[in-house]
């Protein structure tokens, strides 16, 4: 019965999140994204986490941990970088000073 839980709030998780950035404006996603960068981050940390607290004689705790590591990591970069991109559209095109 837990799994059935577990499957329902994240199926629940999911389309409420969809239906929520669905109506972001398109002016507010550099914001919403620079805000789940942080998210991404604490998700990184909680990766860790239980990655430390996995037991070293099981390989599959080991590995689930760290490639939840790596994916955290990567989930993470790559928002910086989609953010960095999304701000260089509003930099202006000329080198000059303003």
């Amino acid at each position: 019965m837990e799994g059935i839980t577990a499957l329902y709030i994240f199926m629940l998780a999911a389309f409420t999140g969809y239906e929520v950035i669905s109506r972001v404006p398109v002016i507010l996603h550099t914001p919403l994204m620079s805000g789940s960068n942080f998210v991404h981050g604490v998700v990184l940390v909680g990766a860790m986490v239980v990655l430390g607290h996995a037991d070293p004689e099981d390989p599959a705790q080991l590995a689930i941990g760290f490639v939840a590591v790596f994916l955290g990591a990567a989930n993470a970069a790559g928002g910086y970088v989609v953010t960095e991109r999304m701000l260089a559209m509003f930099k202006s095109k000329s080198g000059g000073a303003q």
